[in-house]
């Protein structure tokens, strides 16, 4: 009990970290929150790019608490509270006593990627929840052979695919593990298959969307593996790899994985070890981001737990507080670089201290800031640029204005602030804004954000660029932007619709 309990409350003050990060700082809303809200408008079985349940439950959060920044972050950072919490049981699962569960979770809630994810409304939040789930529930199965626990299982996995397909790769993982391990036998069981069945069954659904639109999420994920992730080496993805999980915490993962593989007490759970070279295995084959190998961290900042409470026992309890500052120390250290609360100058002089460069994981030049941050910047102004030139309009350009964005960003910036100015809905080529079609755009008057006159003079009879919009710390590619007012599309919308599709 008095280790549930202090899980309690390092869970309890993850959540409340994040609570005084949106209050106090927070630099604004993200790229992907913007689109996220546009797509609760457009309620569906399936998006381009996501499944339908963060969408669904931003959709009821949206009703029951409203648009605020904070309102829009509450259901991440509980989620991130709740990771916190099952990485420690998963501990307990492993053997670990107090401390291994206790250290299990501060690696947890100091890691960098996860401080990320749970600080900004996304489908990872959900998906780094229903993933720690399904280890949880996978070691309960092994320790208590409760067998109809699969269907549990089941219904946890389903549900993860419903938000985000990324947990069939950790369930492959498993998977393999289990397959080249004494467990294999576990996949024979009736209730294994059962709950393999509800999987299927909660997303036909789904599927069917899937089929109905000609499969655009495969479109999507191959698209962004070509043309979006940046190509990096082996060694840099390891580098990258050690850096979003804190470096500090090294050795903790590192002592998991050498236990899986080396210690007696952890014999039952070296299929872990398997798993997780079978799923880092595929993401190097496929160009993935390091980021995607996060969710199967809790498993190792577990295991490590159980090997550094075993090697140090109580006799050694400066050691293990040691640690434990020194854990907490380099969350501190690493917290700016993931969480906005630090004045943007102030952090810029930060993480330029700790010799920090800008980067970004796609194909863009990083400006003053990195791609995490800058895509919290910029939106606000796009809309007032592209609100004062709308105003500029005659009454009857206005009735016939159309606004075009060039990706979902700025689409979901001109859709959400532009309420205000009573600007029409935009339209883009992105993603599921493609699927959302033209709507009542004629081409007769089109306000576009981005590109160049040479890009729409051929579409257009006549175009001229009327603004710019301006943010210093937004993406290379959202500042200094133009905005040009086109008239008299020549060819029918119906008929270049098609050409402007851009799945990635």
């Amino acid at each position: 009990m008095r280790a549930k309990r202090d899980l309690l409350i390092i869970s309890s003050a993850y959540v409340l970290a994040h609570f005084l990060t949106t209050l106090t700082g927070a630099y604004g809303i993200f790229r992907d929150e913007l689109y996220y809200i546009a797509c609760t408008n457009h309620l569906a079985w399936g998006y381009v790019d996501q499944p339908p349940f963060s969408i669904l439950m931003l959709a009821l959060n949206r009703v029951v608490f409203g648009d605020s920044l904070f309102a829009l972050r509450l259901l991440p950072a509980f989620c991130g509270g709740a990771f916190i919490f099952v990485t420690g049981l998963i501990a307990l699962e492993l053997g670990g006593g107090r401390f291994a569960q206790i250290l299990a979770a501060v690696s947890a809630a100091i890691t960098p990627v996860y401080l990320s994810i749970f600080n900004f409304y996304s489908m990872n939040s959900f998906d780094l929840l229903f993933c720690a789930l399904t280890l949880y529930l996978l070691l309960r199965i092994i320790n208590s052979g409760y067998e109809k626990l699969w269907l549990v299982f089941g219904m946890v996995v389903g549900i993860g695919l419903q938000n985000k397909l990324s947990i069939l790769f950790l369930c492959m993982g498993l998977g393999a593990g289990l397959l080249l391990s004494t467990h294999r036998r576990r996949l024979l069981s009736k209730w294994f298959w059962c709950g393999s069945a509800i999987a299927a069954v909660i997303n036909i659904p789904s599927l069917l969307w899937q089929v109905h639109y000609h499969w655009p999420t495969l479109e999507f994920m191959q698209n962004a593996t070509a043309h979006k992730n940046a190509q990096i080496s082996v060694a840099q993805f390891f580098v990258s790899v050690t850096m979003m999980m804190q470096p500090f915490n090294v050795l903790v993962w590192l002592a998991g994985l050498a236990g899986l593989l080396f210690s007696h007490k952890l014999r039952t759970y070296r299929f872990f070890f398997i798993s997780f070279a079978s799923v880092t295995l595929i993401f190097l084959l496929q160009n993935g981001k390091a980021y995607y190998l996060a969710p199967f961290f809790p498993a190792l900042f577990a295991a490590g737990g159980v090997v550094i409470e075993q090697i140090t026992s109580l006799k050694f309890k400066s050691v293990r507080i040691a640690l434990v500052s020194f854990l907490v120390i380099g969350g501190l250290i690493s917290a700016p670089l993931v969480l906005p609360f630090l004045p943007v100058e102030t952090y810029i002089r930060y993480a330029k201290f700790l010799g920090q460069q800008p980067r970004s994981e796609e194909r863009d030049r990083p400006g003053k800031l990195g791609q995490h941050y800058a895509d919290m910047f910029g939106w606000k102004e796009m809309a007032d640029t592209v609100a004062a030139v709308y105003e500029k309009l005659t009454p009857e350009e206005r009735s016939k204005c159309g606004i075009y964005a060039d990706n979902y960003g700025e689409a979901g910036a001109i859709d959400f602030f532009g309420r205000k100015y009573g600007l029409p809905p935009a339209i883009s080529g992105h993603n599921s804004y493609w699927m959302w079609g033209p709507g009542k755009a004629t081409g007769e008057v089109m306000i576009i954000i981005g590109g160049d006159l040479e890009d729409h003079q051929p579409y257009y009879q006549e175009c001229r660029q009327e603004a710019t919009i301006r943010n210093e710390y937004a993406r290379s590619f959202e500042t200094d932007l133009p905005v040009f007012v086109c008239h008299h599309l020549k060819e029918p919308v119906a008929k270049v619709w098609p050409q402007t599709r851009q799945f990635i």
